[in-house]
């Protein structure tokens, strides 16, 4: 167990933002789920950019790469560019 302050308190915040990275990543894994499901383009081009903002929020957190992030949008937009 820590015995200083400073380590109490960092061991605080480290498990504060541990649960709101998990929860950020889940909620923007299940907006990736849900696009990639979509059949209809008009739905789809409406959640693209909340989807593609929740990955750059995730990057530059640093729970993801930047090179990932990039991958992903790279293959969403695609997918939403084929839809009819």
């Amino acid at each position: 167990m820590a015995h200083h302050k400073s380590a109490i308190k960092r061991i605080r915040q480290t498990a504060k933002r541990r649960i709101l990275n998990r929860y950020y990543a889940k909620t923007t894994r299940n907006a990736i789920r849900d696009l990639r499901a979509e059949v209809k383009q008009g739905d789809a081009k409406k959640a693209l950019p909340k989807v593609l903002s929740a990955i750059d929020k995730l990057a530059k957190r640093g729970y993801i790469h930047q090179n990932k992030a990039a991958n992903l949008k790279s293959g969403l937009m695609l997918k939403v560019a084929k839809l009819k």
